[in-house]
């Protein structure tokens, strides 16, 4: 920012930084030695006969000068505690401090505990410490006569794109990332209790696999080659099942060059696990097995209301048959349907752009158009298509569908699972067919992976894989109707 743009108020918070300055007070300090956080502070004072000395330091919220005295309130990722101020007892010289103050500065606070006649537990300050001058001020709003901080912060673009002044302001998206943080340690710590290993794989791939989308591309230049940011950690996580690491699992992010909408970020979170000797039968009781116990740990009952709709999580959920459904919900019988009636489908339901659609994409946008908002019940969709699986294994006595699972829960995809495919033949054979789809333009076909078939070649075992989308998984706890919402610092267009 030059000084040309500054505000007139941002130009007063100057002053008083110079001013500050002038007096000889460090405006911006190495470090405040806490005793207390805010809500410990309020939880060791129980009752006026006993004085309970503290230190604490927190953000400037509320700041009421009254003459001699002075009232105000400091907040912490705890919570927030009141302070009082006595000129007589701080000193001259101290209490002048308070003018140079501004709302968002960061004090450092040593006093006692007292209550006062209002009866709030407030901190009686003995000494003041600034420890950094905020230069620009926050969007804290104004208090209500209850005393609750109203944010002055409600453009949703804004709030995404300065997440540091939304974090600072708002405490439910504090809580929202605190919430986010509690599910990923549930989950590390179910799966650490099954015998997985958690295990990190290649961020940067030569070749991008394990999924049907656009990859982000880049050039390294060491090696004067295009490289790619992984769309998925699936093959990688699989040549460590043919290592001999029998259960193995990866929290990271993944990258997908497509748009952005309610449920969709370029960069995401995924947690994928294999383990070897299961199959998607044995993978589906285990994901209902740690999300229900995610839902109980962190919601403290089976049952959970989001969105106007009670969610119940008790275990079985039902296995329902994506043939079926189609068939249920938009009247077309993809055993013998061909390609047009497909297309004529959507096209009756307004769909656009669908001549040169492939099968499986036109496969894909009935079941997503006609199916996916009806369910809502926590619910496994089974034995999809072969076609529209290409990494999993066929289905026992119906080689026309492929054992694979995914997890809806309020219309919305959480989990996709296979039955590995394991023989390395009909691996390339499926990335063969995938080759032929990118050359008649399916810009999100697989591409032919031959270090990933040496590596099946060397022999896999069966396997049960899976991954979960974290950040939609988040979406759901949190009550969060975009997935911007529970991503700290998600894609925006840059602005001009």
């Amino acid at each position: 920012m030059t000084l040309e743009t500054r505000s007139f108020v941002e130009e007063a918070r100057r002053e008083k930084l110079a001013a500050l300055r002038e007096r000889g007070v460090v405006p911006f300090e190495y470090g405040f030695a806490r005793t207390h956080t805010a809500v410990t502070a309020l939880e060791d004072y129980t009752s006026s006969d006993q004085e309970v000395a503290v230190r604490v330091a927190g953000r400037v919220i509320a700041l009421r000068a009254h003459g001699k005295t002075t009232f105000g309130h400091v907040s912490d990722h705890t919570g927030r505690v009141q302070f009082f101020l006595r000129r007589d007892e701080v000193g001259e010289e101290q209490y002048r401090l308070l003018k140079l103050l501004d709302l968002g500065d960061h004090l450092g606070l040593e006093g006692v505990m007292f209550r006062t006649k209002t009866g709030e537990i407030t901190v009686r300050v003995k000494q003041l410490k600034l420890l950094a001058k905020a230069l620009r001020p926050l969007p804290l709003g104004k208090e209500d006569s209850a005393g609750v901080q109203h944010s002055g912060l409600v453009d949703a673009e804004t709030r995404y794109r300065e997440r540091y002044a939304d974090l600072a302001v708002h405490a439910d998206t504090r809580a929202t990332f605190r919430l986010r943080a509690q599910a990923i340690s549930y989950l590390r710590r179910f799966l650490d209790s099954k015998g997985y290993v958690e295990v990190e794989t290649p961020a940067l791939q030569p070749l991008y696999g394990g999924a049907l989308a656009r990859p982000f591309v880049t050039y390294y230049n060491a090696l004067e080659a295009e490289f790619y940011l992984r769309i998925a950690t699936e093959l990688y996580l699989k040549r460590c099942i043919v290592g001999g690491m029998d259960r193995v699992y990866e929290i990271g992010k993944d990258f997908r060059n497509e748009g952005i909408d309610r449920e969709h970020n370029p960069e995401f979170t995924m947690l994928e696990f294999y383990e070897a000797y299961a199959d998607y039968g044995d993978i589906m009781c285990l994901v209902e097995e740690m999300l229900h116990g995610l839902v109980v740990e962190l919601m403290g009952t089976e049952k959970i209301e989001r969105f106007g709709v009670t969610l119940d999580f008790r275990p079985p959920w039902p296995r329902l048959d994506y043939t079926d459904l189609v068939r249920e919900h938009a009247g077309v019988d993809l055993r013998t349907a061909e390609d047009a009636v497909l297309r004529a489908t959507l096209v009756n339901r307004d769909i656009p752009d669908l001549d040169s659609v492939p099968r499986t994409k036109l496969i894909d946008g009935l079941f997503k158009h006609f199916v996916e908002d009806t369910l809502v019940q926590p619910c496994f969709v089974v034995d999809y298509p072969i076609e529209v699986s290409p990494l999993a294994k066929p289905k026992r006595g119906d080689p026309a569908l492929a054992e694979r699972f995914e997890l809806f829960i309020q219309g919305s995809e959480l989990a996709n699972a296979f039955s590995e495919l394991n023989d390395p033949d009909e691996q390339r054979a499926r990335f063969d067919a995938q080759t032929a789809a990118r050359e008649a333009g399916d810009a999100e076909a697989h591409q032919i992976d031959e270090d990933y078939i040496k590596a099946l070649e060397y022999g896999m075992p069966p396997t049960g894989g899976c991954g979960i989308g974290v950040d939609r998984l988040v979406m759901l706890l949190a009550e969060s109707p975009s997935i911007r919402d529970v991503i700290l610092f998600p894609m925006l267009r840059p602005e001009t």
